[in-house]
């Protein structure tokens, strides 16, 4: 194991190379992922983008090829320059998201895509304007491996604004003896790493933690490759937002104020990992009377976020005891994060001047919800 580990550390990183297109990638390496490429050369009909699969692929003899090569870990697509040819646009024909083109730098052989996932594969071409001709080269850029070995049901998600578990299942015909390797890049390129801390399953990976978020983009690529002895493993990727995948904790410093008639409760935004405003989370408030000492009664109401970021309620005196405990989401993308702890009140607390229920108190004599949940333990992932 020790010494497959060191093979996979030497090779992580590999220069790019004629060599690696379709053949079997040191362990661990997300270059890797480079799958067999078949190159079509010079079809004269643009339409064939519609019809790739289905017609057969004639040639254009006396114009050389382009050797056209793609770094799928960088995602940029690369050709020999030739001599009086014009290179007009590149274009990604992914299955999700269709064609995705691309214009050139004058004089330049290459085109760098944004991140889109790969493993359903893509197919890239350049149009080439040759001798008062436009013709397309092609490159099919494939998945290779064993059908469904990939790492299937893979999701990530970000807590207490410094923590991320990462998980997946090993695939339905992925060979015992597989081992995956989760890889993330940030955006714009500028970080990658391994994952640090994998979580085991019969010692085979199938999650992920980290502590350490720093270097994170907006959005990031993720990818999961696997080796085994006996049949190749084709790879699964992703690319996710943070603000898609955080699911934020409960607000800070929740308290009540009472008077006679009216109860207002208020609350701090919660800590994230990015900076929000107060306008980009909403809030649901679950507030509980007790009725008798056998039941109570639940009321749950759903608040925006602004900048006073509290809710007033008609209460008078003489008030059975309540409590209330608070969750937040985000304001486009409904994720509820865990409720926080329940913050009991009933007497005139700003009469008093003190709390009702024992949880802390606050400025002004108001009652303070307890520190939330440390979240989930990263040892205890996909157990």
């Amino acid at each position: 194991m020790l010494e497959r580990r060191e093979t996979e550390k030497k090779n992580r990183w590999p220069e790019q190379s004629l060599v690696w297109w379709g053949f079997p990638h040191p362990l661990g390496s997300p270059m890797g992922l480079l799958a067999t490429a078949i190159v079509f050369c010079m079809l004269p009909d643009p339409a064939f983008l519609r019809t790739l699969e289905q017609q057969d692929l004639p040639t254009v003899e006396g114009v050389p090829s382009l050797n056209m090569r793609f770094d799928s870990w960088r995602m940029e697509l690369s050709w020999d320059c030739k001599e009086n040819t014009t290179y007009l646009e590149c274009v990604m024909i992914h299955k999700e998201n269709g064609p995705i083109e691309i214009t050139p730098q004058e004089k330049e052989c290459h085109c760098k895509f944004s991140d889109y996932s790969l493993h359903d594969g893509v197919t890239l071409v350049v149009k080439v304007n040759s001798t008062q001709r436009l013709i397309p080269e092609t490159l099919v850029y494939n998945n290779s491996g064993g059908e469904c070995t990939a790492a299937q049901n893979f999701s990530c998600f970000i807590y207490n604004a410094n923590f991320m578990n990462c998980s997946w299942a090993k695939g339905q015909a992925a060979p015992d003896d597989v081992q995956y390797f989760l890889y993330i890049r940030d955006s714009r390129g500028k970080r990658e790493r391994e994952c640090p801390h994998y979580i085991e399953d019969s010692g085979t990976h199938v999650g992920c933690h980290l502590e350490d978020l720093s270097g994170l983009a907006n959005y990031n690529y993720f990818l999961v490759n696997g080796t085994s002895q006996r049949t190749g493993i084709q790879f699964f990727d992703s690319v996710l937002s943070w603000k898609k995948i955080e699911i934020y904790s409960p607000p800070n410093n929740i308290s009540v104020h009472c008077n006679k008639s009216y109860c207002v409760i208020r609350w701090e935004k919660p800590k994230t990992r990015h900076k929000l405003s107060n306008m980009e989370f909403k809030y649901q408030l679950n507030i509980q009377k007790q009725s008798t000492k056998e039941h109570s009664e639940d009321q749950v109401i759903e608040v925006p976020g602004n900048l006073e970021n509290n809710y007033s309620f008609p209460s008078p005196e003489p008030r059975p005891k309540h409590t209330v405990k608070i969750r937040t989401s985000d304001a486009r993308i409904q994720k509820w994060g865990d409720w926080s702890q329940p913050v009991e009140f009933e007497r005139d607390t700003a009469r008093e001047g003190t709390q009702a229920g024992g949880v802390g108190e606050g400025e002004a004599g108001f009652p303070r919800s307890r520190e939330p949940d440390a979240g989930p333990d990263p040892r205890t992932l996909g157990s």
